[in-house]
């Protein structure tokens, strides 16, 4: 693990960051940083990632002036249109029928705030993903096979939905799956964390 340092916090409820950020060897906390994540009226898919990782990371920022804060947050984007977390089966059915034969981008926004910064370090890293054309019946097993209710766009590209995709490129393979760790070893250095 790595030296002592702050108090370091990922502002996330999401297992696969969590899962991330244990790969950079620091030690952290986690919080829900209950924010609403509705988009605002005509607001475009990477601004939404940006103002979205910003916002949690101020929230629990707030409530932990002393700590390094972690925000992070995704957007996948079809033809313009944000596709968010599904929250039904019936809804990441359809998510994926939209999302079939058509290059996705997703939009991952990150945030660190950290005592010390006029103002938060932000980024946002975005992976093009090409899907396969994908059958109704091959939709259907993948998601009874993988619960997908709660990711952007119905995708999990580290577990089953690997296969529902042509190709995926990305300077930073992390991305995709929710928290641009490359991005964010440059922000915790700067920041005063050194990652190994």
């Amino acid at each position: 693990m790595a030296k002592d340092h702050p108090l370091l916090i990922l502002a996330s409820s999401s297992p696969w960051r969590r899962q991330l950020l244990r790969q950079l060897g620091v030690r952290f906390e986690a919080t829900a940083p209950d924010v609403d994540e509705t988009a605002l009226p005509g607001e475009p898919p990477i601004d939404l990632a940006r103002r979205l990782a910003r916002a949690k990371a101020e929230r629990v920022a707030s409530m932990w002036p002393e700590a390094i804060v972690i925000g992070s947050d995704q957007v996948a984007d079809v033809n313009g249109t944000i596709l968010g977390k599904p929250g039904s089966r019936e809804r990441a059915i359809e998510q994926l029928q939209q999302q079939s034969g058509q290059t996705v981008y997703f939009h991952t926004g990150l945030c660190v705030c950290a005592p010390g910064l006029d103002t938060p370090l932000l980024t946002v890293e975005t992976v093009t993903t090409t899907f396969r054309e994908l059958g109704d019946d091959e939709i259907r097993r993948y998601v009874a096979a993988e619960d997908v209710t709660a990711t952007a766009g119905s995708i999990k590209s580290e577990g089953l939905g690997i296969a529902l995709v042509e190709s995926i490129q990305s300077r930073d393979p992390s991305t995709l799956v929710g928290l641009p760790l490359i991005a964010l070893r440059h922000f915790l250095a700067r920041v005063g964390i050194a990652v190994p």
